[in-house]
């Protein structure tokens, strides 16, 4: 058994989250953990609302809302909805924690006891109209190195550069969208990434098995033009952890808080404390997770993200860590992701294109949505969600293929044999041994892309094993055979009906509602991994009661399709 320690990005609070969001990084992070405590590993995976900074104050000014209300409101809705899509999380926690305030301002203190902090005096965009300096996030304006429009005074979405302000073309207040805007003069602290610039490269060099697009863009920001920069770690703002060192204000910052991007990360860490301190555990309970001197060395720490969140991940939080001089665990696999985009162009939320977590649990059940994401997962590069492909998956993978070998095995016994496991005949007959055989393989090829996380891969064989099932059951054919031959039929079923409780089993990562229903209707418990796939094919004896269940997947017909269309469309430019 191994330890493993999942973390998804954490979400920004301001608002509901697409589905390019949740398939990003919290729905393949939970497909990993549910497969991994599967497996018998011990697991825990983390998650939280990211809280702090500008898009927190923007979403609560024009909510209405103080910002520490608004934030409180939208973590609860938040949760809601990760339970709706069944993220398994084992605690969903908040980076305006105390917890996380205390780490933060920890790790500040330690770091400049490192000498990695340093105060400088900087130029910062002041906005004239609405008398303040804006933060990053309240500037836009055109990304220098590819042009695009929108780009915030932190980071262009569309290229990923990582951004001063004073870096964009044309900037403007997104605050008031005035363009009257001047430089003064503002002093903040600086992380001296730089500094620590050799130690990164060599533990990126050190990363051989990462995905191909989590180095590349980690490469690309600590190399590219004058390599990697000294970041500043604090802005001026209200809502935020304070500039403390020492338990006390630190000079000359009295009146800003720490960057969002500086404490976000670290609330990685402070949810295990807010995890252990809900559960009433002591402080050795989470150290063993992140302190290598408390038995973390032996922790297999994974990340989930999509790649916007890389640069964050690979240099600055490990920056951090490292830079502290502290035995704190460091990440082994990053998992990144490319992005979702929705029928030809992007989500949005001001144009009310493409569709939220929250209106799509209104309109069908999580597995829809989770497997039709999960198979599509933009791993190599971006992927399109269309109606017409989400149609498709879910008629021809769930409906077609899974729901319709269950409702065909359970009808048939039912009608035939009566509802439990039928006796007579060989345990498995030669047809049913060569299937044994294909899926002995095809579950070691699932299971070595699981543990790989190649997401597409997996649901692919996934799929294929679903279809060897079909296959085997229309050759054998038992509602013809058992009019020669019941005792043959009896054998034939009696073998589909453990199949049916393997595919709950090994299905349950992606699909655990439509998991769970089967092994209810089967009246079992038994969710044991299958490792040897005969020996898994016989756990349901003759004379074990089931009753057929209700329909696994309702088909999406065109009419629902067509008006899922325009429903979700959007105000076109």
């Amino acid at each position: 058994m191994t330890r493993i320690l999942i973390t998804s990005a954490i979400p920004y609070i301001n608002g509901v989250k697409h589905l390019g969001n949740l398939v990003g990084s919290q729905l393949p992070a939970d497909l990993y953990a549910r497969y991994a405590r599967a497996r018998g590993h011990e697991v825990l995976f983390l998650c939280a609302t990211d809280e702090h900074g500008t898009p927190a104050e923007i979403a609560a000014t024009k909510a209405g809302m103080p910002v520490e209300e608004y934030c409180h409101q939208m973590h609860r809705v938040q949760a809601k909805l990760a339970a709706g899509f069944r993220l398994s999380f084992d605690h969903f926690g908040r980076s305006s924690s105390m917890q996380n305030r205390r780490l933060t301002q920890h790790f500040a203190g330690a770091l400049a006891d490192n000498g990695l902090i340093e105060e400088r005096s900087e130029r910062q965009v002041f906005s004239i109209d609405d008398d303040r300096f804006l933060p990053d996030r309240y500037i836009e304006g055109t990304c220098p190195n590819c042009g695009y429009d929108k780009a915030r005074g932190d980071q262009c979405e569309n290229c990923t550069k990582q951004l001063e302000p004073t870096d964009l073309i044309e900037p403007r207040s997104s605050l008031s969208g005035s363009t009257r805007l001047e430089v003064r003069e503002t002093k903040h602290l600086y992380l001296l990434q730089s500094k620590l610039k050799g130690d990164l490269a060599e533990w990126i060099d050190s990363k051989s098995d990462w995905p191909i697009l989590t180095t590349s863009i980690a490469k690309k920001w600590l190399n590219d033009g004058d390599g990697l920069q000294d970041r500043g770690i604090t802005r001026d703002l209200y809502w935020g952890v304070p500039v403390t060192r020492g338990g006390e204000p630190w000079p000359g910052m009295e009146k800003k808080v720490f960057y969002v991007w500086f404490d976000a990360p670290i609330e990685y860490i402070a949810c295990a404390a807010e995890w252990a301190d809900a559960q009433g555990l002591d402080e050795e309970h989470w150290w063993r997770w992140w302190r290598t001197d408390e038995g973390a060395d032996d922790v297999r720490y994974v990340q989930f993200m999509g790649k916007d969140n890389v640069p964050f991940h690979t240099l600055s939080f490990p920056a951090t860590i490292m830079g502290s001089g502290e035995p704190w665990k460091v990440v082994d696999y990053i998992k990144s992701f490319n992005y979702l985009t929705y029928d030809g162009g992007q989500f949005s939320t001001s144009q009310g294109r493409g569709i939220f977590m929250d209106q799509a649990l209104d309109l069908l059940p999580p597995d829809y949505w989770r497997w039709w994401l999960l198979s599509h997962a933009p791993e190599t590069s971006d992927s399109e969600f269309t109606w017409d492909s989400f149609q498709s998956g879910v008629n021809k993978d769930l409906a077609d293929v899974l729901g319709n070998f269950v409702s065909r095995v359970t009808k048939f016994c039912r009608s035939k044999f009566g509802e439990e496991v039928p006796e007579g005949g060989e345990e498995i007959s030669e047809r049913g041994r060569a299937l044994v055989a294909e899926l002995q393989e095809r579950l070691e090829t699932y299971c070595k892309h699981m543990d790989a996380i190649e997401v597409r891969r997996a649901a692919a064989e996934l799929r294929a094993m679903w279809v060897a099932g079909n296959e085997f059951l229309q050759d054998a054919a038992p509602w013809s055979t058992f009019k020669e031959d019941p005792s043959r039929a009896a054998a034939d079923i009696r073998f589909a009906l453990n199949l049916i409780r393997v595919y709950a089993v090994i299905s349950a990562p992606f699909i655990p509602d439509a998991s769970a229903k089967l092994l209810e209707a089967l009246r079992t418990e038994e969710t044991k991994w299958p490792v040897n796939m005969e020996q898994a094919l016989l756990r349901l004896p003759a004379g074990h009661g089931f009753v057929v269940p209700d329909t696994l997947f309702a088909k999406i017909d065109d009419d629902q399709r067509e008006e899922w269309k325009v429903a979700f469309a959007g105000k076109r430019d």
